[in-house]
């Protein structure tokens, strides 16, 4: 049975600094699962992991929404960030070069559209707004060799 840790991100530092922590950790082969409603901060968070990871505070980070992925060359190695919203399931991922994104990292929003195609390793964030304007609630599973870091 998986692990889960369960955190509160009381304003946008607080998300960007675990972001910090994650893009820290991300290796070639990793998923990240971005779970949760419209405006929970699924892709204010992958901006926020994409930038820390690239180094580049200043990163240009355009939602895929329309383009489905967005890749990156990053010191770690290529990532792709998904967003599969308007997907009805996995039978257009082909298209977009799923495969081929997996041996890099992936970030993925709207991840239920995966269907079996979903990594069985990665790590899951099912975000949830917060009362207050920039605040949230994550609940984080997999990676359980890394899951005590992420969370410090």
């Amino acid at each position: 049975m998986l692990r889960t840790v369960t955190l509160d991100f009381p304003d946008l530092p607080a998300t960007h600094a675990f972001a910090a922590r994650l893009a820290r950790l991300l290796r070639p082969g990793d998923a990240v699962l971005l779970e949760g409603p419209l405006g929970a901060g699924k892709s204010e968070l992958a901006r926020a992991v994409l930038r820390a990871a690239a180094g580049d505070p200043a990163l240009e980070v355009p939602s895929p929404t329309f383009t489905l992925v967005q890749s990156y060359d990053l010191p770690a190695g290529p990532a792709h960030h998904f967003d599969l919203y308007r997907l009805d399931g996995p039978a257009g991922l082909d298209e977009l070069g799923w495969e081929e994104a997996l041996d890099g990292i992936v970030l993925v929003e709207w991840p239920d559209r995966l269907g079996s195609l979903a990594p069985a390793g990665a790590l899951r964030i099912a975000l949830e707004p917060g009362q207050a304007e920039d605040t949230r609630h994550a609940r984080l599973s997999g990676w359980d060799d890394r899951l005590g870091r992420l969370a410090a």
